[in-house]
């Protein structure tokens, strides 16, 4: 009997460590280190810019020499086959190598160039982007997570109250409706938390997937940093120049027209023929016997002078035009809305007694002391229960859309205005 309970609580020891390395105590900048070194997404975007790295390495390659050969296969004279001597063999051998004109292989190299550069814009634009999803899922899932524990904590409050009221039914002093009216108010709460149960567990995925952590961990944010600038000491103006300086995606859109720019003029040299230079040597097939000749050959620009490609190039820096436009114009306006929504929530925010939520608690404490002793109604008990968890459901939301509102600054300026 001694064994089997010691071995009861050896196990039950060994599931509570269990339990507790399945939760990690995690920390923004700890999320956004493990995001950086085991985002999958990442990881591909920089197999991606290490192909563009080896195309560089293809456009500086010159193009081998051809050589043929072509040898007597058989002498019906002597009977013998692929013969190769002066008296009764014969061969032609040829070696020639493609010039390349107009300064291709430069152009396809500085192409090349440019396309590396437009991947690891890419590769950043990426990071701002996932990295701006994890932290605002990082907020909301910290204020989540204390919402979730006021939903517990009035949940054990009305575990203790009803309790006392199955006794005060016992003894005739309240009615079985004002217990019902208890127990519902109970259900409605764990329902309203089971729904907050189901957004964070839709948070938690996310965070995982960008950061390469296992499916099984229990995630537990730990509280955000608030970012000690203010915004009312920024202005739109400056705002928007930091994002005409640092949007990753502006910069691309600007190597977009300098690709364009380049592939044109390859187009260009394209329409220019490359000149093949040649040597042979033939034993006894030409005059004089083992001849050696030079050659060179090229196509004549008569027909194809690559009119289609130049007309695509001129076309795609246009459109790379329009599309670097497009992408200013879009960025004004995200700059614009997030600095009115920042401004807005700061001020909302500005406007709450720090102390509230405090005294809201210590008030909460007092009116369930008080029912408890039959000095306020049901109906004026329930009214504050729900004014209460209302209540402190928007601060937490105030709270995330105020930490997010300046995330969502350093998102469309692609800067850290915010730490």
């Amino acid at each position: 009997m001694k064994i089997k309970l010691f071995l009861l609580l050896c196990c039950t020891a060994i599931g509570h460590i269990c339990l507790a390395q399945d939760t990690l105590k995690l920390s923004l900048n700890e999320a956004e280190k493990l995001f950086l070194s085991n985002n999958y997404e990442l990881i591909l975007a920089k197999y991606q810019i290490e192909q563009a790295k080896a195309d560089v390495i293809t456009a500086k390659l010159f193009d081998n020499p051809e050589i043929t050969h072509e040898n007597l296969f058989y002498n019906h004279e002597t009977k013998r086959f692929l013969e190769t001597s002066y008296a009764t063999g014969q061969f032609n051998t040829q070696i020639s190598q493609l010039i390349k004109l107009a300064g291709k292989r430069n152009k396809n190299i500085q192409l090349a160039n440019t396309a590396v550069k437009l991947e690891e814009y890419q590769y950043f634009d990426l990071i701002r982007t996932l990295r701006y999803q994890l932290r605002s899922s990082f907020y909301k899932l910290f204020y989540l997570q204390q919402s979730a524990k006021t939903y517990q904590k009035q949940l054990d409050a009305l575990t203790q109250l009803l309790n006392a009221s199955a006794q005060q039914l016992k003894l005739g002093n309240i009615a079985n409706k004002d217990l019902l009216r208890i127990k519902s108010l109970a259900y409605n709460l764990k329902a309203e938390q089971n729904a907050i149960k189901g957004e964070i567990d839709e948070l938690e995925n996310t965070i995982k997937l960008l950061t390469g952590l296992k499916p099984s961990v229990n995630l537990m944010a730990q509280a955000p940093n608030i970012a000690p600038t203010a915004i009312n000491d920024l202005t739109y103006i400056h705002i928007l120049d930091s994002a005409k300086t640092n949007r990753i995606d502006l910069k691309a859109a600007k190597s977009g027209i300098t690709y364009a720019e380049q592939n044109l003029k390859l187009q260009k040299a394209n329409a220019i023929p490359d000149v093949q230079l040649s040597l042979s040597y033939d034993l006894k097939g030409s005059y004089p016997e083992k001849y050696t000749g030079i050659g060179i050959s090229m196509p004549i620009p008569l027909f194809n002078r690559n009119q289609g490609e130049i007309k695509k190039a001129k076309i795609a820096i246009e459109a790379q035009n329009v599309n670097y436009q497009q992408i200013e114009n879009t960025l004004s306006n995200e700059v614009f809305k997030a600095y009115k929504n920042a401004v807005r929530v700061e001020d909302l925010f500005q406007q709450l007694d720090p102390n509230f939520q405090r005294d809201f608690q210590q008030l909460l404490d007092e009116v369930t002391k008080n029912f408890t002793k039959r000095n306020i109604s049901l109906l004026e008990f329930l009214d504050f229960y729900d004014s209460y968890k209302e209540n402190t459901l928007q601060f937490n939301q105030l709270q995330f859309e105020r930490l997010n509102a300046k995330e969502e600054l350093n998102f469309v300026t692609g800067s850290t205005l915010f730490k």
